[in-house]
């Protein structure tokens, strides 16, 4: 991280600081910040809907031993498209539920911006964060596979009051993993928007070409020049 200059981390659930392990969690903490690195938030893999609230007691034990100030969470199993009226209730009760011990802990949550989930699409997701109406719920967002400049654009601004964390990548065409600088055209209107918000949001590395670690500080360097470039502007 000192290499890159980058200065937060999203801790994944999946590998890294799975939940149920508070220990472990306190610790990768600890270290952070005795490096000088902020906790941005805590990348959980727990799905509303699929998942009950009963399963999220120990998510919410990790993000607090992190000290993370927000979980990453999804919004159900299956497309907005593909999604029955009553399974969208579920994702809508859970989240809520969540939302509820989550704010009382001082965190709050955030949906992945995702295929195969009800924010597939910047409507649907904007239709979701509507009906949960929930203060400590907001989203996360990045480009969709296969959508050009305009239209990803297009839709970061309709989700823009909810959004809380970017993760930022370069893809294309679909899911060809490209250094970053080629869509810092795309990345540049972004960030262009986001400082137009009236709230703060995290910037996070999520792939590089060629998954190859060398190819971060690169990339790091690029967003670094992106944002530099967003706030001169």
């Amino acid at each position: 991280m000192t290499r890159t200059g980058l200065t937060c981390i999203e801790w994944g659930g999946d590998v890294h600081v799975p939940p149920g392990d508070p220990l472990r969690a306190e610790k990768v903490g600890a270290d952070c910040r005795d490096r000088g690195i902020r906790v941005a938030s805590y990348g959980s893999y727990f799905r509303p809907g699929r998942d009950s609230i009963t399963q999220f007691a120990p998510v919410l034990e990790a993000a607090a031993a992190l000290r993370a100030p927000r979980i990453r969470i999804w919004a159900g199993n299956t497309g907005s498209a593909q999604t029955a009226p009553d399974q969208r209730h579920a994702v809508i009760k859970v989240t809520r539920a969540a939302a509820a011990q989550a704010a009382d802990a001082g965190v709050q949550l955030a949906f992945e911006f995702h295929g195969g989930t009800l924010t597939d699409t910047a409507e649907s997701a904007v239709r979701l964060l509507e009906e949960v109406d929930h203060p400590a719920v907001g989203t996360y967002w990045q480009p969709p596979v296969g959508l050009d400049d305009p239209r990803a654009l297009a839709g970061l601004r309709h989700v823009l009051p909810w959004v809380t964390a970017v993760h930022v990548f370069s893809w294309w065409p679909h899911t060809n993993r490209l250094p970053l600088a080629a869509r810092s055209s795309l990345w540049l209107q972004v960030f262009a928007l986001l400082q137009r918000s009236d709230h703060p949001y995290d910037a996070l590395m999520e792939f590089v070409s060629d998954d190859d670690p060398a190819h971060v500080i690169a990339d790091a360097r690029t967003l670094a020049r992106i944002v530099d470039a967003t706030h001169d502007a």
